[in-house]
Order: C-alpha cells, then sequence, then structure tokens
C-alpha cells in the first residue's frame, strides 16, 4: 500500500473555537507541527495539543517561527545568524522539553512562516536554522518545502528529510507558493485540494498556476490549520486518499 503523511500547523488558536477546530484536525491528520509561542500560542496550548496529539497517536513536530505575534509570523524580518540561532533553539528547547514531560518526542522540525518563506530562498539561512534545531535535538527530522532551498540545505546536512507540498496553497512557476495577498493563493475548496493533491501525487511534481510540472519528492501534505475550512479541506483530501489506495501515516 503506499503510504503518505497528512500535516496541519497548529498550537495557534487565539480563541477557544480556534482551539477546538485545531483538537479536531488531530482525528484525521498524522503529523501536529506545533507551535513553539514565539508567533502565536503558549505554553498552555502547547501542552494541551501535545497531549491530544499523543492520545490519538499523532506524530508531534516543533514549528518554531519569528517572534512577531501582532503578525503571526508572517512579516520577514533579518536577524543575524546568532539571534536566529538563538530563536530557534530557544523554541525548539521548550517544545523538545514540554512533548518529553508528557511522554512523547518530537518527529520533526518545520519551520513557520515568513522564516520558512526566506528559508526556502536563502540556503545560508536555512542551514542556520537546522544547525540550530539540531543543536538541541541531534538528528531530528527535517521537513522542508519541496524543490526549494530548504530541500537543499536539509539534504547538505545529511540525516532524515520529510518533503512537503500544500494543499490549500497555490504555486508559482519558480515552485514558490502564491504571496498570500494574491487572489487564488490559498485554497477553500475541499474537493479542489484534494483533487490538486491526488494529481501531484500522481505527477510526482508541483504543478504551479501557470508553466511546467516542477519533479519533486513528496512525503507529506500540509493543510494550515487556521485556513477557513480547514477541517473540511484535511477530511476531503484524507477521504479521497485513502480511497487511492494511499495509508495516511507519519514519516
Amino acid at each position: 500500500m503506499k503510504t503518505i503523511d497528512l500535516n496541519c500547523d497548529m498550537g495557534e488558536g487565539s480563541t477557544e473555537a480556534e482551539v477546538l477546530s485545531e483538537l479536531a484536525m488531530l482525528d484525521i491528520v498524522s503529523s501536529a507541527n506545533v507551535s513553539c509561542g514565539a508567533h502565536a500560542g503558549d505554553a498552555r496550548l502547547m501542552s494541551r495539543v501535545m497531549q491530544t496529539a499523543l492520545d490519538k497517536g499523532v506524530a508531534i513536530g516543533a514549528h518554531p517561527g519569528f517572534e512577531d505575534r501582532a503578525n503571526f509570523g508572517r512579516t520577514e524580518m533579518t536577524l543575524s545568524p546568532s539571534d536566529l540561532t538563538a530563536i530557534i533553539r530557544y523554541q525548539v528547547a521548550a517544545s523538545d522539553g514540554v512533548c518529553r514531560a508528557l511522554g512523547g518526542s518530537l518527529s520533526h522540525l518545520k519551520l513557520h512562516g515568513a522564516m520558512a518563506n526566506m528559508a526556502s530562498r536563502d540556503e545560508d539561512m536555512a542551514l542556520t536554522c537546522y544547525r540550530a534545531a539540531r543543536s538541541v535535538c541531534p538528528d531530528l527530522p527535517l521537513m522542508v518545502i519541496a524543490g526549494t532551498a530548504q530541500a537543499r540545505a536539509a539534504a547538505s546536512l545529511g540525516g532524515p528529510v520529510i518533503s512537503e507540498i500544500f494543499a490549500d496553497r497555490s504555486y508559482e512557476s519558480d515552485g514558490a507558493l502564491t504571496p498570500r495577498g494574491q487572489d487564488g493563493a490559498v485554497i477553500h475548496d475541499p474537493d479542489l485540494a484534494a483533487t490538486r493533491i491526488l494529481q501531484m501525487l500522481e505527477a510526482g511534481a508541483i504543478l504551479p498556476r501557470t508553466g511546467d510540472p516542477i519533479p519533486v519528492a513528496i512525503d507529506t501534505i500540509c493543510v494550515h490549520g487556521d485556513t477557513a475550512g480547514a477541517v473540511a479541506i484535511a477530511q476531503s483530501i484524507r477521504d479521497r486518499l485513502t480511497a487511492a489506495g494511499y495509508s495516511i501515516t507519519a514519516k
């Protein structure tokens, strides 16, 4: 049977309704990328999400971002390598400590928001982030945006790499995600999202809005927890993947 991981960014809700929506995702996905408290969330929410994930057998990843709660970590910031190293180490250490205290262990690292977007263009920045994370958790698997500088940096370091595509975002011809401010950047239609994912898996490639397919390894599919209709999108994808013969399993 074919296997694929389905992941979601969570631990980011600011209201109880948002948190409950995130927790509902844990009945659907196989991996949870839990905010480390910098761009969103806090220690209590991290513990709540991690405990629920452990109870449901969902793999837990650290999801660090810029210390920019006002903009949800989605505004680009320029930090020195030493400062970037410090904030990554701090967040991964917190995530690792809470997870271990609850009886689990981290399964991967995934960068958030603007930090992730910048590292997808800048291999040196990606290396700084990944080395910082692995200085806390050696050999931690790295979840990378497929076909980007993140993937190249992770490959150069060695160790486990998990290549990710996005179900609720469109792509440009260079493989970059369409900027969120543009029409069509975020996909809300569950059927469309599921259809695109199956097409990309069949092609073994990113299918951009314009231009040729971009061949990439595909190990995991992301649905952002804060996307409107995220639960319905994730459920549609899981149902379609299962019907197509895939087993939803963490890497």
